[in-house]
């Protein structure tokens, strides 16, 4: 299994200026197996505290964070602890929040020692502690995108070409690669379902996985307690599922509570990296955040997978879809494009909706290529009404081109400022 981020992981380890590490991403994203599977394997010894296993332990965190005393105590329990030639591993650091404080110290008095730590629900966590900032490193991990799929399946031939330009590959090629969509669209990113898949060959199975990683999402929201109502967070949240690709208000997420709570409930479950927030903003210049607008906004869930399962798709009539793009109303699709997006350039995605009374014009996507920014609309087809893109390239002329994705074969059309580009090459179009 394959992922991206080891690249990123190695990266850090041979970093000169290192500072301990945090993976943060919901729960099941895979934080824990790339420690252990991946980094641990660069190592000559690997000690690995779990703290929500080991409550035990957490006394030890909570008076002095001097190093040398902490790490006497932990070599007690774990053998020695060599900088240099061990790579010590907080896991579920969201369970003893002192952990990252003592993250500080450990950088301005062992920075010769690998430490890394991962956890989800971390900004809970970081509600009750003081964050050490400039004294930590950051790693965000999504679920696997269609590339990492591809190589878990099994397929590198057919994940090299999806990294390729369109441009280069033949449509026949294109063509056999959508049809390999297909399933992602269903199996979806997270880490077990994509192994139950490929080992069983059963999309039953993999289904089954989604349900119960759900459950589990779920039993988290009751953490949550006192400070939001479990009703209310569960009904926004399948709302928001139910709801991808549209512009959302907080009153219509769920008709039993305020607007008030609504709000709370849609940020703590983006703070739990479960949904993400999708802001419109002016894409008249760089950097895109400074005007996003926070109360016009769209959202997507964490996983193509997870929304197909939360909506009950009755995937035996979606499958039998020719088009990607009409299944389930052309919200699958819309949700793959986002969460490619995301994977490639971090934690912010945003869109365009004109500001102007009475206006429906709307672009789906917003993607920044070389310092320059790309609408992005996600259609059926070249011939589907594209109106509001082109309305935006004649509204703003820093944006050169408009990109298509849609489920045919590359297609340039340079007299209309557009190009249009098969279905999975939505990770492609960014930095």
């Amino acid at each position: 299994m394959k992922r991206l981020a080891e690249k990123q992981v190695l990266e850090w380890k041979e970093s000169s200026r290192r500072k301990p590490l945090i993976i943060r991403g919901a729960r099941q994203v895979g934080k824990t197996w790339l420690v252990e599977n991946f980094l641990a394997k660069q190592f000559e010894r690997f000690v690995k505290i779990d703290l929500e296993k080991r409550r035990d332990l957490h006394p030890h965190f909570d008076g002095n964070l001097d190093p040398i005393t902490l790490l006497s105590y932990l070599e007690l329990e774990a053998g020695r602890i060599i900088p240099g030639k061990t790579l010590l591993f907080f896991d579920e650091i969201q369970a003893c929040p002192r952990v990252i404080m003592a993250l500080r110290y450990l950088y301005e008095q062992m920075p010769q020692l690998h430490v890394i730590a991962a956890g989800s629900l971390l900004e809970f966590a970081f509600g009750e502690i003081s964050i050490p900032v400039g004294r930590v490193q950051y790693l965000h991990m999504h679920p696997m995108t269609f590339y990492e799929y591809l190589l878990a399946m099994g397929k590198e031939p057919t994940a090299e070409y999806v990294l390729k330009s369109p441009a280069d590959v033949a449509p026949e090629i294109q063509k056999k690669i959508l049809n390999e969509l297909r399933s992602y669209f269903f199996v979806g990113g997270m880490p077990e379902c994509i192994k139950v898949y490929r080992d069983s060959g059963s999309m039953i199975e993999a289904f089954k996985v989604q349900s119960e990683i759900l459950d589990s999402y779920r039993d988290d929201f009751s953490k949550y307690k006192p400070t939001i109502d479990i009703t209310c967070l569960d009904a926004v949240f399948l709302n928001v599922a139910k709801s991808i690709g549209e512009q959302l208000k907080y009153t219509r997420l769920n008709a039993g509570h305020s607007s008030q709570m609504n709000h709370k409930a849609f940020d703590l479950l983006v703070k739990a990296r479960i949904i993400h927030k999708i802001p419109a903003c002016d894409p008249s210049g760089l950097p895109l955040g400074a005007t996003a607008n926070q109360k016009k906004f769209k959202a997507i869930l964490l996983d193509i997978g997870l929304l197909q399962r939360i909506c009950q798709v009755p995937v035996e009539l979606e499958w039998k879809q020719e088009n990607l793009l009409t299944m389930y109303r052309g919200k699958l699709a819309e949700q793959f494009v986002a969460q490619e997006l995301l994977a490639k350039s971090g934690s912010e995605l945003f869109y365009w909706a004109r500001d102007a009374r009475g206006s429906s014009a709307e672009v789906d996507y917003l993607t920044v290529r070389n310092g320059t920014i790309y609408p992005v609309e996600v259609k059926s087809g070249a011939s589907g009404s594209l109106k509001s893109l082109h309305l935006m390239l004649e509204k703003y002329s820093n944006c050169p081109q408009g990109i298509v994705l849609y489920s045919g074969a590359y297609t340039e059309l340079p007299e209309k400022k557009l190009v249009f580009m098969p279905l999975y090459c939505a990770a492609a179009i960014s930095d």
